[in-house]
């Protein structure tokens, strides 16, 4: 299973692609937006993971970018640390199947991958 990982912060991105990889996925990551989106254009992913807050375009463009141009219903995982529920309600609007606040609990987001996987199979 192929997901790409777009977050900025170099710690957080690292660390859960070193957990996801030791899980068996593989992690495609960026910690630019744009750049996110290029290979989301040029490749296949099983699931997008993306911070809301991003250099270049935004988590919430990636989201949208995907369901609503390239009409996808890959699986999307939004991560933020903000705390306001407007931005949890409009990320549901926009079409993400996932909102995890931060700090992210490795185990937990494993648990909601392998929901959206299973889903999808």
């Amino acid at each position: 299973m192929r997901i790409i990982l777009a977050e900025d912060n170099d710690i957080l991105r690292k660390s859960l692609s070193f957990f996801l990889e030791s899980k068996g996925f593989s992690v495609d990551q960026f910690s630019d937006g744009k750049d996110a989106l290029d290979a989301i254009e040029t490749n296949t992913y099983d699931l997008v993971l993306t911070d809301i807050n991003m250099p270049g375009i935004s988590g919430m463009q990636i989201t949208q970018y995907i369901r609503e141009t390239l009409k996808s219903n890959v699986p999307v995982i939004i991560l933020t640390s903000s705390g306001v529920e407007q931005t949890e309600l409009d990320s549901f609007d926009i079409g993400a199947n996932e909102f995890i606040a931060k700090p992210v609990s490795p185990a937990v987001l494993l648990v909601r991958i392998n929901k959206l996987l299973n889903i999808r199979s």
